[in-house]
Formats: structure tokens, sequence, C-alpha cells
């Protein structure tokens, strides 16, 4: 049996797996039906998903409180130019975004993949593939949170991002040093000194060239990504872009109360 005979039989028999294990039916509201193919998750919970749509803030993304018409950057932009040049996302988190975030990241329910894969490679594919990328980093976790929670979710979502560009998906550029503590309750400038030094060039990091990825999971203030970004230019990198799957709105420089995260997330 070849390679792809038994990745294919691999796969079909994990199907086979979950829908025993797990009825087909919304792993979500378990009132309507949803198979592996839609990630568990049904038609009328898709519907209560929210799209980023500009207009937002050029640099990081940000979708404004209120009206605004053009384009614009935002107040922190404004002031505090990051060092990505660009930060995008495909989803709002909240509602069942940030429900299905929170299974797939922390009890590792990996079958919500597709839900979280599909918007995403339909938002950033489009805005990425008229450009030549260099490589793609999804953002690095400690290796003890990596050891206890045995995979790191931005490599699951940077995967098949980088196979639908052609490009490599780096994961030994930058590493992860400081179990940094939880951001749920911090401000974007405590986030910005909680990430300070978290992130540092692999020791088999070699110097970089052209223009690159960073993938995460969620957005918020932008400080793990900015790190991790840092760290590649330090490395040669000419510009870095962010893409994350969702994107966290603020309210009051603090990350909504339903919202989470955790040390070396």
């Amino acid at each position: 049996m070849g390679i792809a005979s038994a990745g294919t039989w691999l796969r079909q028999g994990l199907e086979g797996f979950l829908s025993l294990v797990y009825p087909e039916v919304c792993a979500l509201c378990r009132e309507h039906p949803a198979g592996v193919q839609e990630g568990f998750v049904c038609g009328p919970c898709r519907s209560a998903v929210q799209r980023v749509l500009p207009p937002f803030c050029e640099r990081c993304g940000l979708p404004p409180s209120g009206e605004v018409s053009g384009r614009h950057a935002c107040a922190h932009c404004r002031d505090f130019r990051p060092p990505f040049e660009s930060a995008r996302a495909a989803l709002i988190a909240k509602g069942p975004v940030l429900d299905v975030l929170h299974r797939f990241k922390y009890r590792g329910e990996l079958w919500f993949e597709p839900f979280l894969r599909d918007p995403f490679l339909s938002a950033a594919v489009p805005a990425l593939c008229s450009d030549a990328w260099t490589g793609l980093v999804p953002v690095p976790l400690h290796p003890v949170k990596e050891r206890e929670r045995e995979f790191n979710q931005a490599e699951i979502l940077g995967r098949p991002l980088a196979r639908a560009l052609g490009i490599p998906m780096e994961c030994r550029l930058v590493r992860r040093t400081l179990p940094t503590v939880t951001q749920t309750r911090l401000s974007r400038e405590e986030r910005a000194e909680n990430m300070r030094d978290a992130f540092q060039p692999h020791p088999s990091a070699r110097r970089i060239q052209g223009d690159w990825i960073v993938v995460d999971d969620v957005f918020t203030t932008g400080a793990t990504s900015g790190a991790v970004a840092r760290v590649l230019l330090e490395l040669g990198a000419r510009k870095v872009v962010v893409w994350s799957v969702a994107r966290a709105t603020l309210e009051g420089g603090l990350l909504p109360e339903d919202a989470w995260e955790s040390p070396g997330s």
C-alpha cells in the first residue's frame, strides 16, 4: 500500500471512528445535523459566525467601533507602529467561533479543524496568493505547554495555508523561551511587556530573506505575533504579515469577559 493510499485509509478510519463516538449532530447546539466534513458545526451555528470585513485598520485589522469611511488606521497603530506590515483575520472571536477555539485549543477537540480552517483559507489565500512569500511561521508554544497539549494549534491551522500557497512552514526559526503569564486581563501595554523577550531565534535558526507570514489562532493586541515578527526581522526578513483565524475586539483596552488565554498559549 502506498503512502497516499495509507493516508486515505487512515483518514477514512478516523472519520468512521468519529461518526461512531460523535453522532452526526452539531457539537455546539446538539440540535441540527453536522458531520466530519463540517467540523461537527451545523448550518444555523455557522450562520452566527461574524466575518472580519472592511473597513478595518490598515495595519492591525481592527474593525472600528463606530462609523468610518475609506482607509484608516486605529489610534494604537498611529501612535505605536507594530513590527509587522499588516495583520488580518478571517472571523470575529465571539459566539460559536470563541467556543470552538476554546475547545479546539484547550480540550484537544481537533475535529473542529474544518470549521476553523475553511473560512481561514477562504479569507487568507486570495489576499496572499498574488505575492511571493518565502515562508510561513506558526506562533510557537513554550515547550512545556506543547508537551502538555501534544500539539500546537498554530501549526495545525498554518499547515494548510502554507500548502495552498506552495511555501514551506518553518517551525525552527523562532522559539518561545518564557512561559508567559496569562494575558486575559492585561491591558495592551501590559501585554506588550509580558511578551518582551518571550521569543528568540531558534538554536538552529539561519539568516533569512524575503517576505514572511506569521500564523496564530487568535489576534488580540498583536503583542504575541508582533514579538514573533520582530525575531523574523532580526533574522533578516524584509517584511512580515500576520494572519489569524479570529480577531478579538477590545473594550477599554481589555479582552472581553468571554475571551481567554493561557500561559505560553
